[in-house]
């Protein structure tokens, strides 16, 4: 089964990394084929011609003053899916268990005896370096699941649906079916990218949301395994950092800044969860199951305004 892995860079330092990362732990490399739009200020071409497995590599290099966000940028990686079976969406900063791949494919096997679309995704655990810059983390217990529910602090708005979402710990033993995708880890079949396509229009903020409303309105289970194997580099949220697109040297150059960008997905966000759901849209609800049963299911009450407490 090939895997196609889909990653948005934007001026990553960690882009390689991760990308060698990737492949030395996958328990069968030769199956694994990368889709990368690279954001940055030059091209990395001939770096990505020197590795031994470059020939799996689809790169498209943008200029990182011509681009406009992480969904945009992920929609182009979609776009360089190849028949591949199944997809991997991370970010530029991932580290990789052995056999992640194997992992990946054997709990979608055991997920798809209970349903007939699985989307495995949850928020990864971190990994930092140490001062030799060796990559350290503390490895999950296997007892609990990360199920993702809205962060307190950001609570439904009449002016704006965007919302946050947190990881909870569920002590469980078994995957947790959920109501939220995490857009930095993806695992699920590639038919995926096909009938949940990136809306380019939005930014950063609500890109989550479009995800998940839309795979699950279109027949889809999202589920929070019990073991991820792979980990994530946070950034602290206070620092402004170059890796980040709104940083003030490159958003000045913009044709469209990040604040327009950001109203722009505002109202995107608005029209697909409190206007008319974009139903005429492929960027829009599904007609499988409704946007009433999503509140019900899942405590989110775009209608009405308000998150109520479910247990998962």
């Amino acid at each position: 089964m090939k895997i196609f892995v889909s990653i948005a860079s934007y001026c990553d330092e960690l882009l390689f990394f991760t990308i060698k990362d990737c492949m030395v732990k996958a328990s069968k490399p030769e199956n694994i084929f990368f889709g990368i739009v690279d954001q940055n200020i030059s091209t990395q071409r001939a770096e990505i011609d020197e590795l031994g497995f470059k020939n799996q590599i689809k790169y498209v290099y943008i200029n990182n003053i011509d681009t406009f966000g992480v969904s945009w940028a992920r929609n182009i990686a979609f776009s360089l899916l190849d028949g591949e079976d199944f997809l991997l969406q991370i970010d530029s900063h991932m580290l990789f268990e052995k056999d992640w791949d194997t992992t990946l494919l054997n709990q979608h096997s055991d997920l798809k005896m209970i349903s007939q679309k699985p989307i495995i995704t949850t928020y990864p655990y971190d990994f930092s370096f140490d001062e030799n810059s060796n990559p350290t983390f503390n490895k999950p217990s296997g007892k609990s699941v990360l199920v993702l529910r809205p962060h307190p602090d950001t609570p439904l708005e009449k002016d704006s649906a965007r919302i946050r979402f947190r990881a909870e710990h569920k002590y469980t033993d078994a995957p947790v079916l959920g109501c939220h995708i995490a857009g930095g880890f993806i695992f699920a079949s590639s038919d995926f990218i096909e009938e949940i396509p990136y809306d380019p229009f939005l930014y950063f903020i609500g890109e989550e949301q479009s995800l998940s409303i839309r795979a699950y309105t279109r027949g889809w289970d999202i589920y929070h395994p019990i073991w991820i194997p792979l980990y994530h580099q946070y950034k602290n949220k206070k620092i402004e950092y170059v890796s980040q697109h709104w940083n003030k040297d490159a958003d000045n150059k913009r044709v469209l800044s990040s604040a327009h960008l950001t109203n722009r997905t505002i109202k995107r966000i608005n029209r697909l969860l409190y206007g008319d759901g974009m139903k005429n849209s492929i960027y829009g609800l599904g007609n499988i199951k409704t946007m009433d049963e999503f509140i019900a299911f899942s405590g989110i009450d775009y209608k009405n305004k308000k998150i109520n407490k479910i247990e998962f």
